[in-house]
């Protein structure tokens, strides 16, 4: 049996959806080599200890809390130093982060610190004797390469929404902590959080994204794409590029390779041409439905479902369609 390390990201005080996956793909890797504990590592400002419990129904056994006034924003040198602390004494096996903004700095200075690889957003992984094997999208996705890591811990960092939060209920021991840096000393403080959309359901989190792009013709018409994501409940809504360029949504919406990379359960394209930049953020979502009126798009040779023809009459059919769904259940 081995222990694993998940750090669970939180922020303004409340859990993120991927603090969730990546304690439950820590879960996944110790039950892979006999049911050994899971140890969960909250860092924050005080009364982040109330969501220990959150952590233990996705697995965790042993939630540690790190709770400092001076803690409220993510510092990168105070996180990394307390992180990298907690792994040299804690004899894990592997360790494992969400490739968010946060996690993707985070990482790679914890794995620095202690001198071990990393392997970075990941779409799956298996532990595999005394290594774990991750599987990554590279060349704008085109290409899945396997990564083998053999060092102690094996640090990785997960692509939000590749891992499905699986509840395992605990009731897990909750330890409180020192930070490993007084926050007061850092040299680099986070004073405020930009780029980020009025949007009540972060990308990240969200289990299903309705994007919009180009075919939608001018930015009023993403009223379209709005109102479909709202008759779903639990959508968030993206964009592509060009339409973030142009000024008709915030940048903080934008997906692809230069934007957000998601993999939510359900991803509907509308009016999106599918430029491989685009699809580098979005093929691995585990379904992908596609509207446009040109039927050799390339959004169509990624996409599960594919609907040929005038968004501007498929989108109200549709979004009516999810309502009537929704009133039905």
């Amino acid at each position: 049996m081995a222990t694993t390390f998940a750090f669970a990201e939180s922020r303004g005080g409340a859990l993120r959806k991927v603090a969730l996956e990546a304690v439950t793909a820590a879960r996944q890797a110790a039950d892979a080599t006999g049911g050994g504990e899971v140890h969960a590592l909250l860092i924050g400002s005080p009364g982040l200890a109330a969501r220990a419990e959150a952590l233990g129904r996705a697995g965790a056994d042993v939630v540690v809390v790190v709770e400092h006034a001076g803690l409220d924003r993510y510092g990168p040198e105070v996180f990394a130093a307390t992180v990298a602390e907690r792994l040299k004494g804690g004899a894990y096996r592997a360790a494992f982060f969400a490739a968010s903004a946060e996690g993707k700095d985070l990482a790679p200075r914890v794995a620095a610190a202690l001198g071990v690889s990393l392997a970075s957003d990941l779409v799956s992984f298996a532990l595999d004797g005394d290594a774990l094997v991750g599987r990554h999208p590279t060349h704008t996705g085109k290409i899945i390469t396997t990564v083998r890591l053999t060092g102690t811990p094996a640090i990785a960092t997960l692509r939000p929404g590749a891992v499905t939060i699986v509840e395992a209920a605990r009731t897990p021991r909750v330890e409180t902590a020192q930070a490993a840096l007084d926050p007061a000393d850092a040299k680099v403080v986070v004073t405020a959080l930009g780029g980020k959309s009025d949007a009540k359901l972060d990308l990240a989190d969200a289990p299903v994204i309705v994007s919009g792009g180009r075919g939608l013709k001018e930015a009023g018409n993403f009223a379209l794409v709005e109102e479909l994501a709202a008759a779903f409940g639990n959508a968030a809504v993206g964009a592509t590029r060009a339409v973030t360029d142009d000024g008709w949504r915030d940048p903080a919406t934008q997906i692809g390779q230069t934007g957000r990379i998601v993999s939510p359960e359900l991803y509907v394209a509308v009016g999106i041409s599918g430029a491989v930049q685009h699809l580098a953020g979005m093929r691995t979502s585990r379904t992908i439905v596609a509207i446009n009126r040109d039927k050799d798009a390339p959004i169509f040779k990624v996409a599960d479902y594919g609907i040929v023809g005038d968004l501007f009459e498929i989108v109200p059919r549709l979004t009516e369609a999810v309502r009537k769904a929704r009133i039905g259940h």
